[in-house]
């Protein structure tokens, strides 16, 4: 789906946390951040894939890494996926879906028959530079810290 790949410089993006916070590509400069896409907050994959990435957390913080997550969800209910879950990390409230369409993760998707437009779930390591490390497109959301850890 997205046309982004190893080696590309991050887009820059700028939006509100599920607090109001600004929260931008600069803030994490000098650290690795692991950038992740999903459809939709309190969902059972959503849920899997945060709740793994919280679960092993202290890892990504020792080996110097950031974890920001990114849906169109409202901020409201980006921060009740946060208590209800307890996630240490902060979510985007991109309901513009600008930081979405710039990483080009918005597009047709089809579930049970039916197409429609949405969030392919994607992540991407960007290294402390702002250039993509990675891109996981087939994420296993009850697996994804070892797909990114490995």
């Amino acid at each position: 789906m997205t046309t982004i790949k190893v080696g590309d410089k991050a887009p820059n993006f700028k939006a509100k946390d599920q607090e109001g916070t600004i929260r931008q590509l600069s803030d994490y400069s000098g650290k690795k951040l692991v950038l992740f896409f999903y459809p939709k907050a309190s969902t059972p994959g959503c849920t899997a894939e945060a709740c793994d990435l919280r679960d092993h957390y202290h890892i990504f913080l020792s080996k110097g890494y950031e974890i920001l997550g990114v849906s169109a969800d409202a901020a409201k209910k980006q921060q009740n996926f946060i208590s209800k879950y307890d996630l240490p990390f902060p979510l985007l409230a991109d309901e513009d879906k600008n930081v979405i369409e710039a990483f080009g993760v918005w597009g047709p998707k089809k579930f049970m028959g039916k197409e429609y437009d949405g969030i392919h779930r994607t992540t991407f390591i960007i290294d402390e530079k702002g250039i993509i490390e990675e891109v996981i497109s087939k994420v296993k959301t009850k697996e994804h810290s070892s797909q990114i850890l490995k």
